[in-house]
């Protein structure tokens, strides 16, 4: 839409689409002049009862006058918004300006009038709520504060939408009528009632399509093979428990079924009594539109689109996928793909195979995310199959490949496994994270509940793969790994990383810390496991060798025994297996391990042995959890109504499965990652605060800011001068030692009576700056004629004042030089990383990153979990430093640039933290106007790819 308003150009950006609450979507927009058809229609369609609600009258029709004020909107004092489906009106909102007294007003006027009319076909999807929050985004832009609604006391549900908003609202009644006022700012309150209904609608509209009444696979042959006639045998195949069919526009006429479902040319041919809750769409890629629109139309309620030929084969596909996006969207329905691989659901109530999987998976409590078929393949198999390393049977309860998510990404499936009862360990596969700012959010909410296992593909060639439109990011990887821990999330760097930690948090419970005991028949085995603990962070015991005539009763002694001591969190077994021994044996062993297990259900136990045939298999064999079995982890038995950590099964339920692993470096990755995780859940209990600091001036730092900023309009920003930064960083209690400039020895002479011997000489010269091992420092000059000595053999060393640009700066106490960045990321949001100064911690990596706000919980871990980080506590004998003061810091630093979004850059280096305090010498501050926060926003799609 591009129409002219009366006084505005049409506002394009309030276009977005939303997830309504039953999982469907709906289209807003700007009410223009040529809605007036539409808004004609969709009044017809109201209720007189609501038309009551709304005019607080008897109002069947709208006048030629009504119409024309409905649709004719300056897009500032007054505003219209419809929620659209299929390109027609379910719902409409707008807001007049008025004054204090009621009346129609202009700005400065910062109060409106609002008025909501839903479709009763669509009233309770939430589609009122939605609109609510884009009216109030859209107000808050054109400068209004507080919107006021009057509501017949009887129209409970409006009053309702407006109530449970979450803004803080001031209520009266009055002449038969509630008004209601509130203010638009956003709440704590009003962003978690938000963030709640994304949650509900986005896993809602991924249940839709995982879990379908009916499936139509449209594009299916005659004859074995194929894409879509292969889709259809696999749901067959897997006992799909809902209706099938099977549509091609090339049957012949008369052909009533394939390979016994039901058959037809269209999907609009299908008996208009039995809902169409899902189709797969195997068809070329030009066919697609018209089958999109035919789903449209009939009522699907969702796409899993596996036609390639998209954004991945160039601009042409790429525009062909954000036609596809918008199609389905104007419709209600969500999709997945294209160029998808396929969904499955083990549920025994579904049974859901709509993928090109040939066998389904096993039944499991593992949730699998994949954006690329190829790794999914992959991880299916390994997970499937007794074999790929670690054995025993595994399943999975849902599998997602989005291929080119071009709709439903990672994110939305996040927030269906959130609450899902099937699932209680979460694995993703992902090539690109189109929005991490929300990932980590949801990734840091579900890993509160259950383990989420994260490997990343394409990460160092720092390129999007092809199909995959994403958001640019400047931060490095090793930044978005350490953000994405700093969640909760478990990151590994390979997908035999990601099968044997998601099977060892499926199988057993959570270790209560890092200390491990190790026992078995191998000495060899045991210290190479001992050796790959230090390695890997855990707290290993000397290795207990029960030499090679164990017998499986010692093998049960003596785990019971580790298991029992209180000084033990985890149990390594190392199983070797002797001449001659066979699968009798094997047994013996596994239900020893498995009983001596069972007696200590909150200590995780693991086992490596050197050939996995018997023992591996015999381990799942004697935990009586073999696929389907009845009561085991996976099968339909298992409820629950809310979400649940993973946690020990009590005493005397069905035993464990023991993971078998087939190097002693693979069972211990798995459990150190396991123990960091479980670490984290302990600290996330109790989060840390953002402190309060008295002396903050924030008014003060908004005025200087804004200051700053008129003076300069590029919009990419300005490099503030060394004495703005100066005061700005001081509003927030952040002093900067003073450097006076010295472009020559007489300069840098007055320079150093000014600040007081002894001073220090230094260059600023881009290329010299912060790199003393360049010879560009010269300190401690006590006087001046050390002063002058050291100026000349600058400037006859390095060149001349002009280049070096030299300044003059007071002695700092001694102490350890770090560190201090903050930057604020268009993607992943405020960054604000620590580590020490100088070239050896740059080409190490050796920095720490936490998202703002920090919390004095973090500030305290960052400043830790540098690789350096026993310099700071006194390392071979020196002082310990003030680490308060450079927590302290680091939270003010943080302060700054959390509450003024302009401040995208600030760079605090070197600071030297002493035993007693710290200084900061130098300061560079970069400011530009802030990147939109969508997270801040109403509910919006991302905008089609």
């Amino acid at each position: 839409m591009d129409t002219p308003s009366d006084r505005h150009a049409y506002p394009a950006h309030w276009e977005a689409d939303v997830v309504l609450r039953d999982g469907g979507t709906a289209r807003i927009r700007p009410i223009t002049t040529e809605d007036a058809e539409r808004l004609t229609s969709f009044y017809e369609q109201v209720s007189d009862e609501s038309k009551y609600y709304r005019f607080f009258a008897p109002y069947p029709r709208l006048s030629a006058k009504d119409v024309h004020r409905f649709t004719h909107h300056d897009y500032v004092d007054r505003v219209g918004l419809a929620a659209t489906v299929g390109g027609e009106f379910i719902a409409t909102v707008r807001y007049d300006r008025i004054d204090p007294q009621g009346r129609p007003a202009s700005a400065p006027a910062d109060e409106a009038e609002v008025a909501f009319l839903v479709q009763d076909a669509h009233q309770g999807r939430g589609v009122a709520s939605a609109l609510l929050e884009h009216i109030a985004a859209v107000a808050r832009e054109r400068g209004i504060r507080r919107f006021a609604a009057e509501v017949l006391p009887a129209n409970t549900k409006m009053i309702k939408v407006f109530t449970d908003a979450g803004y803080t609202q001031k209520r009266s009644f009055e002449d038969g009528v509630v008004r209601l006022e509130f203010g638009l700012e956003p709440t704590e309150a009003s962003v978690a009632v938000q963030r709640a209904r994304e949650q509900r609608a986005e896993a809602r509209s991924v249940q839709r399509l995982l879990a379908p009444g009916s499936v139509a696979v449209i594009g299916v042959g005659r004859a074995p093979g194929g894409v879509g006639r292969s889709v259809l045998d696999n749901l067959k195949d897997a006992g799909y428990t809902g209706r099938l069919y099977a549509v091609n526009k090339a049957f012949p006429e008369d052909l009533t079924e394939v390979g016994g479902v039901p058959a037809h040319r269209c999907v609009r041919d299908i008996d208009p009594a039995e809902r169409v809750d899902l189709a797969v769409v195997a068809v070329p890629a030009p066919d697609v539109p018209d089958v999109v629109t035919e789903c449209g139309e009939r009522g699907v309620q969702g796409l899993i689109v596996v036609s390639a030929g998209y954004a991945e084969s160039g601009a042409e596909g790429r525009e062909r996928q954000r036609e596809l996006v918008r199609r389905a969207r104007s419709y209600g329905m969500r999709l997945i793909g294209p160029n998808a691989f396929g969904v499955v659901n083990t549920s025994a109530d579904v049974r859901l195979n709509a993928s090109l999987a040939p066998e389904m998976p096993r039944s499991g409590r593992i949730g699998l995310f994949a954006q690329s078929g190829a790794i999914g393949i992959a991880l299916l198999a390994r997970l499937h199959r007794r074999g790929g390393g670690v054995t025993g049977a595994t399943g999975i309860s849902t599998f997602v490949s989005a291929g080119n998510r071009a709709d439903v990404s990672g994110n939305d499936v996040l927030q269906y496994w959130y609450d899902d009862p099937d699932t209680d360990v979460a694995l993703m596969y992902l090539e690109s994270i189109g929005n991490p700012r929300k990932f980590t959010r949801l990734a840091r909410r579900t890993a509160e509940a259950k383990p989420l296992v994260v490997v990343q593909g394409a990460r160092h060639s720092g390129i999007a793969p092809t199909g995959h439109a994403v958001r640019a990011t400047r931060l490095p990887y090793a930044t978005v790994s350490a953000l994405l821990r700093q969640a909760g999330v478990i990151r590994v760097d390979t997908i035999t990383e990601l099968v044997d930690t998601g099977l060892l948090l499926a199988r057993q419970p959570l270790p209560s810390g890092p200390r491990v005991a190790i026992l078995g028949n191998s000495e060899s085995l045991g210290l190479l496991t001992y050796d790959v603990c230090l390695a890997e962070g855990l707290r290993p015991k000397p290795p207990r060798d029960l030499t090679t005539a164990a017998s499986a009763a010692d093998f049960r002694a003596a785990l019971e025994e580790a298991l029992a001591d209180d000084k033990t969190d985890a149990v390594v077994v190392t199983a070797m297996p002797a001449v001659g021994e066979g699968p009798t044996e094997d047994a013996e062993l596994a239900d020893a391990l498995s009983a001596a297990a069972a007696a200590a259900p909150t200590k995780p136990v693991l086992v490596v042995h050197v050939e996995l045939g018997g023992l591996a298999e015999a381990l799942s064999a004697a935990a009586s959890t073999g696929p389907n079995a009845p009561g085991a982890p996976g099968t339909s038995d298992h409820q629950a109504t809310r979400p649940t950590p993973a946690a020990p099964e009590a005493p005397g339920a069905t035993p464990r499965l023991i993971p078998a692993y087939p190097a002693a470096e693979r069972a211990v990755r798995a459990l150190s990652e396991v123990v960091k995780y479980a670490q984290w859940r302990h600290d996330a209990a109790e989060p840390g605060k953002v402190p309060e600091y008295e002396d903050i001036d924030e008014p003060g730092a908004a005025a200087l800011i804004t200051e700053l900023l008129a003076k300069d309009e590029d919009p990419r920003g300005v490099e503030l001068a060394p004495d703005d930064a100066r005061d700005l960083l001081a509003h927030y209690g952040i002093a900067v030692r003073q450097t006076l400039p010295a472009p020559d020895a007489d300069r840098a002479a007055d320079a150093a009576r000014t600040l007081g011997y002894p001073v220090a000489l230094k260059t600023t010269a881009p290329h010299l700056r912060h790199r003393a091992d360049l010879g560009g420092v010269r300190l401690d000059l006590a006087d001046e004629t050390d002063l002058r000595r050291a100026y000349e053999e600058l400037t006859d060393q390095l060149g001349g004042p002009a280049e070096l640009r030299p300044v003059v700066q007071s002695m700092a106490p001694r102490g350890v030089d770090t560190v201090v960045r903050a930057v604020l990321d268009p993607a992943a949001g405020a960054v604000l990383s620590f580590g020490l100064a100088g070239a050896a911690s740059e080409l190490l990596g050796d920095t720490a990153h936490r998202l703002v706000p920090v919390t004095d919980q973090d500030a305290r871990a960052i400043v830790r979990s540098i690789k350096t980080a026993p310099i700071l506590f006194g390392w071979r004998g020196a002082a310990p430093v003030d680490t308060p003061a450079l927590e302290e810091l680091l939270q003010r630093v943080s302060r700054l640039v959390d509450d003024h979004p302009e401040v995208v850059g600030v760079a605090l280096e070197p600071v030297v933290v002493a035993q007693h305090g710290l200084s900061v010498l130098g300061a560079a501050v970069r400011l530009a106007p802030p990147p939109a926060r969508d997270d801040l926003g109403p509910r919006t799609l991302p905008v089609a790819y």
